[in-house]
């Protein structure tokens, strides 16, 4: 089990259900475990889909429920982020599923599971994962309910006409062994027109209502959402997220920006037996900030082939001066001028005067994880001592320079 384990990239428990036909897998899982065992997933995939449709018919003979049994969710449509694929791994993505790379626990999923296990014991449970852009905050609730789907649990994610309207609408008409998924909380928690509040006052509510657990409410919010909803209003003022803040006060869960040296370890080890996106992002990414590398490579690539003749100009520019050994740091001056040649007469002749400006603010704008396809490398004030004059660097003389981020 061990073994299979480390080359899936899964946790014992969803690999012993899959194996004992306790619950329908997920595709991940199916996916998964086929390559890991060197068998065609095809066969599998079929008999996943005769079983669903035969839940179907058991689940529509019985009263109405809210939402879909977990294993039934693609975790793409629950907005955990794809990963861009390796040359290798790109065939396999006719499944979407099996573009996700193999999951590495940290610490936050320790304190997730508990949330998890006293829901699964029959207790109601909130957590709020807070974290900044692409740190896995959505990912890490995808693989912590995963145990759920065995006793029958199922997902509910509110979206449409609006969130925060969807939800309101049917949350009284929740039964028990649900998942109420509120990925991006603020789309919910922070909704206009009283919407937040009223929400936040009925998830308290269901929360509290032995009667109609156990449910599991899991949301994700980036810090600065957070710190607007805890913050409390000086006296005097309007409070306009008193609800809220009383919801998630005590159901909050930190999500570090970046891995810790155990995780990257993990990580390494996942690499190492074969998972060659883990492999990637750790060789692009030595900092640690690997899931914002995962999430962030599709929306690069992606922000390429679409770019306009201008940026996208800048860009081969700056890959070609990669290739042929120019290093990370690459001239302002020298980005314009080699820009030029990547453009057509009519190309060049359309510009406005403020082509390469434009070019460098469009290559600027952030994708998720906060990564951008150029960036201008910001210069280190250098210590020094007192009454000691700081020599003016090569940089500095030669102007600005810019990191081209490197993606598959």
């Amino acid at each position: 089990m061990g073994g299979l384990q480390q080359r899936t990239g899964l946790g014992r428990t969803t690999i012993s259900q899959a194996l004992n036909g306790q619950v329908v897998p997920s595709e991940t899982t199916l996916v998964a475990l086929a390559k890991a065992l060197g068998t065609d997933v095809e066969p599998l995939l079929a008999l996943r889909e005769a079983a669903v449709r035969i839940r179907q018919v058991q689940d529509s003979s019985g009263e109405a429920a809210h939402g879909r049994p977990i294993s039934d969710w693609d975790p793409l449509d629950l907005e955990v982020h794809p990963a861009a694929p390796t040359p290798s791994t790109a065939p396999a993505r006719a499944h979407s599923l099996s573009g996700l790379p193999s999951y590495v626990h940290r610490p936050h999923d320790e304190d997730l599971a508990r949330y998890v296990a006293a829901a699964a014991n029959g207790s109601s449970q909130m957590a709020v994962l807070i974290g900044s852009s692409s740190t896995g905050k959505t990912r890490a609730c995808w693989e912590a309910i995963q145990p759920l789907a065995a006793n029958g649990w199922r997902l509910w994610h509110p979206f449409d006409p609006t969130r925060a309207e969807a939800a309101l609408a049917d949350i009284h008409q929740l039964g028990p062994r649900t998942v109420v998924w509120l990925n991006e909380a603020q789309h919910y928690l922070g909704a206009g027109r009283g919407f937040g509040e009223r929400l936040a006052a009925a998830l308290a509510t269901l929360l509290s209502d032995p009667s109609r657990g156990p449910v599991l409410v899991l949301g994700t919010l980036w810090p600065e959402h957070a710190d607007r909803y805890m913050a409390i209003p000086h006296p005097g003022q309007a409070d306009p997220h008193a609800q809220v803040r009383t919801l998630i006060a005590n159901r909050r869960i930190s999500v570090p920006d970046k891995f810790d040296a155990a995780a990257i370890a993990a990580a390494q080890a996942l690499a190492d037996a074969g998972d060659q996106q883990l492999a990637a992002a750790l060789e692009r990414a030595p900092d640690g900030n690997l899931t914002q590398d995962l999430a962030g490579g599709p929306e690069l690539l992606h922000r390429y082939h679409t770019a306009q003749p201008a940026a996208r100009a800048v860009l081969q520019a700056a890959m070609d001066a990669r290739r042929l050994g120019a290093g990370v740091r690459l001239p302002l001056a020298f980005l314009e001028g080699a820009a030029e040649d990547y453009l057509t007469d009519i190309e060049y002749d359309a510009l406005p005067d403020d082509w390469f400006e434009e070019a460098l603010a469009d290559l600027a704008r952030p994708v998720h994880g906060n990564l951008a396809p150029l960036r201008r490398i910001r210069t280190r004030n250098q210590r020094r001592a007192l009454g000691v004059k700081s020599p003016v660097s090569t940089n500095q003389k030669r102007g600005p320079v810019y990191r081209l981020r490197v993606v598959p």
